[in-house]
């Protein structure tokens, strides 16, 4: 008689292997099982289950909505429909400052911030920075990046080389002009304001996150007669900046700033889908109080999820 097939068997008793099955096999014999009915209770209940959940819809139909919106304007922005941004002071100074210090033979600074490279105010401060080095190549000029953080400094010191390319400059490019100051955060404000009181920089950019050391900065530029324009996205550092600079840009702005230099059709229409489902938001906002001073129900999406389920 055929003795029935244990896998077991086929491994050393005591071995890792032999105690990993025997847990297993205990585990499985300990596993509670399902009776007849249980089963066919359990396939009913899979059978009549929903293919749409009602009570997600408040979360559906904005995303629908928001998608929409975005895939929309970005084909109007690639038909060549011209989208409308509203005008920047700041930026549409850039050519100015760069003008004014390629008229004077001083040199142009650019300061990114404090962050690291993962956050969203630095990423935008080096896409702005592109724009700032490409419109310098085309003045025949060189912009001089001081960093603090030595990943940010990589990562400008190929956007700088890329906008001289751009511009038909890539000659200009010096690697001695994006360079690491330190990682201090007051250390780094010293160096900063060192490097202006030496070489008088007739042009400074303050773009970025920054925190108690923008004053420092941004007061040394304005005693050196530099026309200075800054942007950030820190609520405590924006009256240092619109005290001392010239043209300050608040907040959401930064991150608007390359779209608006760049007009690229997939962040421009990107940015108009943004601005118009905020301003949805703020109109249902508006109804809603309306209707609760006035006694209307608007709990109409309880009612569908009441009915779907």
């Amino acid at each position: 008689m055929r003795r029935p097939y244990n896998p077991l068997m086929l491994v050393r008793p005591g071995s890792r292997r032999h105690v990993l099955l025997m847990a297993a096999a205990i585990l499985l014999a300990a596993a509670p099982r399902a009776t007849g009915e249980e089963a066919a209770a359990d396939t009913t209940a899979a059978a009549a289950r929903r293919w749409f959940a009602t009570e997600r819809l408040p979360t559906f139909v904005p995303l629908v909505l928001f998608a929409s919106l975005v895939g929309g304007f970005i084909l109007a922005a690639r038909g060549g429909r011209n989208l409308f941004v509203r005008r920047i002071a700041g930026l549409d100074a850039i050519d100015e400052a760069i003008g004014r210090a390629t008229e004077m033979g001083r040199p142009i600074l650019f300061s990114p911030g404090l962050d690291e490279m993962d956050q969203p105010a630095t990423v935008a401060a080096i896409n702005i920075l592109g724009q700032i080095a490409e419109k310098s190549a085309s003045y025949d000029h060189r912009v001089s990046v001081l960093n603090r953080d030595p990943i940010v400094m990589s990562v400008a010191q190929d956007v700088v080389r890329s906008g001289y390319l751009r511009a038909g400059r890539p000659d200009l490019f010096r690697e001695e002009d994006v360079f690491y100051v330190t990682y201090s955060q007051f250390g780094y404000a010293a160096g900063v304001a060192g490097f202006m009181v030496r070489t008088r920089p007739a042009a400074n950019f303050f773009l970025g996150h920054f925190y108690a050391e923008s004053l420092v900065m941004a007061e040394t530029g304005q005693a050196t007669g530099a026309i200075q324009i800054a942007g950030t996205d820190s609520d405590a550092q924006l009256p240092f900046f619109i005290t001392a600079c010239d043209y300050t840009l608040i907040g959401e702005e930064l991150y608007a700033a390359s779209v608006y230099l760049a007009r690229e059709p997939l962040l421009l229409g990107s940015l108009k889908a943004q601005d118009m489902a905020k301003l949805l938001v703020i109109i249902f906002i508006l109804l809603g109080v309306a209707a609760g001073f006035l006694g209307v129900n608007m709990d109409f999406w309880a009612a569908a999820s009441g009915a779907g389920g």
